[in-house]
């Protein structure tokens, strides 16, 4: 089965159709106070109705209550939630919306500790110290393939059209998840590398299911 490819931190509609054109299967919006491409609700939600049934469409939250997250969730049209912050599993059950968790991995991360929020997929982003995301940076991604033991994994954090077929050959990932990487500036989509991550991607299935 193909990898799937979440493009995330959309702030403007010709970005998405694009990524639409091209392949993308789920779009990420930014909620997250202070990030450079956070987006307003009532402006999500205009993306949002512009694209066709069946794409996903995330928000991306960090420790935010539950009731402001299913409420922005209504607003902007979205049918998924990614929590990127510290959220304790106890804060996760109750969330009236289907959701993933996000997981920096760092020295001291476990892959057996994802099994704690019992949802059907783990996002994997890099750690680094005093950010909760959008940094850039990779990992080792030999660590999905622990942490798919607990069920399907996304693989974040510093992905490039040079570097996202070797992520997959590492990782085996269910999903991989762009941002930075394929953006002239930030929350401005770059059509040539998106494509080529797209390839990227294409060929790294293509691999993996003659290994099958």
């Amino acid at each position: 089965m193909s990898v799937r490819v979440k493009l995330c931190g959309i702030t403007r509609l010709e970005d998405a159709l694009l990524a639409l054109e091209l392949g993308v299967d789920a779009f990420g919006f930014n909620f997250v106070e202070g990030s450079p491409r956070r987006i307003a609700a009532d402006r999500a939600r205009d993306i949002c109705a512009a694209l066709p049934p069946f794409v996903t469409r995330v928000g991306v939250f960090a420790d935010e209550l539950p009731a402001v997250m299913e409420a922005t969730a209504l607003l902007a049209g979205l049918n998924c939630l990614q929590l990127h912050g510290s959220e304790p599993p106890e804060a996760c059950r109750g969330i009236a919306f289907p959701w993933y968790k996000a997981h920096r991995v760092g020295p001291e991360f476990r892959p057996e500790s994802v099994r704690l929020y019992r949802c059907g997929a783990s996002l994997l982003d890099a750690h680094v110290a005093g950010r909760r995301g959008g940094t850039g940076q990779t990992f080792d991604w030999s660590i999905a393939r622990q942490v798919s033991a607990y069920g399907r994994v996304i693989v974040a954090g510093g992905l490039t059209p040079g570097n996202v077929a070797a992520a997959i050959e590492a990782a085996r990932p269910y999903a991989v998840d762009v941002n930075s990487g394929v953006e002239s500036v930030p929350g401005r989509k770059d059509r040539r590398l998106l494509a080529e991550f797209m390839a990227g991607v294409k060929r790294a299935s293509q691999a993996a299911e003659g290994r099958a």
